[in-house]
């Protein structure tokens, strides 16, 4: 029995990754709100892509794999939805609770699910639409301590990161299928994300990078490539639905650090609504349509 469970045991295995990329991610959110004091929003996306950039051609390079492709016009696409999600998602980062603006983010599968059936032109089951519904009332508990202060624009910003992260799935998914190699795609995204962040910042100033300072950006960078390359292995070579579910670790990681080092007070409705959204998020990438191992169609833009 122990021989006939082993084919299963290594794609749980490899879906562990996944906490190693909510680790990740959390711990960028960290470094992007204090960064946020030093750094516009448009100049911390260009570092962690400009970082993100240079980590992703060099695992190309080590693994021999080419930069050149054929479906520039997909990576192009891709970039340019990556890259506004990734600036909203700053931006969420740099006004609300560190754990408010990963949940919020985190809304994109139930937006990937609605995209999916749009384009499949099928009419939703009910299981989605209580889904979705479920998914949506835990955003409104999320966000009702907001309706009382001046983090509405943030919150809604912040969800709007994760509607627009729908769209870059969206793409990645498409490319996959295209057999393009996930780290390829990574690749792209952050090309597309750092030119992106230089034209916004053509009529600006930039502010100095001194020795105090610089350890911010590197960590964004680095904590950013870190989460996306271990995420894309857990989908590369683990299970979907386990590395679904375990994506949402992203979520946990960020409320602690959220509370040690921010000392982030959530009410118990904030934390009721975080609930909701991750227990709708993973029954949505259940209900999405397709193959269940599609390596890179969760790869997110944290």
């Amino acid at each position: 029995m122990a021989e006939a469970r082993r084919p299963g045991a290594r794609p749980r295995l490899q879906s562990l990754w996944m906490l190693v990329a909510g680790l990740s991610f959390a711990t960028m959110g960290i470094f992007v709100k204090h960064a946020a004091a030093q750094f516009s929003v448009a100049e911390l996306v260009f570092y962690r892509s400009a970082i993100q950039l240079v980590i992703v051609w060099a695992v190309l390079a080590r693994a021999g794999v080419s930069v050149r492709t054929t479906r520039f016009g997909m990576h192009a696409h891709r970039g340019v939805a990556g890259f506004v999600s990734l600036f909203t998602f700053f931006y969420a980062l740099t006004t609300l609770p560190v754990a408010t603006a990963m949940t919020l983010n985190y809304t994109s599968p139930l937006f990937l699910a609605l995209l999916l059936t749009v384009l499949a032109r099928e009419r939703p089951g009910r299981g989605l639409v209580a889904t979705i519904a479920l998914g949506f009332a835990g955003v409104v508990l999320l966000l009702r301590p907001a309706l009382h202060g001046d983090l509405l624009w943030p919150g809604i910003v912040g969800l709007a990161s994760g509607a627009i992260s729908s769209i870059a799935y969206w793409n990645v998914r498409a490319l996959v299928r295209a057999r393009e190699p996930e780290a390829r795609v990574v690749f792209y995204f952050a090309l597309f994300a750092a030119l992106g962040s230089l034209v916004w910042m053509a009529p600006q100033a930039w502010h100095p990078v001194r020795l105090d300072n610089a350890w911010l950006l590197a960590g964004v960078g680095a904590c950013g490539a870190a989460g996306q390359l271990a995420m894309t292995r857990a989908y590369g070579q683990g299970s979907t639905l386990v590395a679904a579910a375990l994506s949402y670790s992203g979520i946990v990681f960020s409320s602690v650090l959220g509370i040690v080092v921010f000392d982030d007070a959530l009410p118990l409705v904030a934390w009721s609504g975080m609930a909701l959204i991750v227990a709708a998020g993973i029954i949505a990438v259940q209900l999405q349509p397709g193959p269940r191992r599609e390596p890179a169609s969760q790869i997110t833009n944290d």
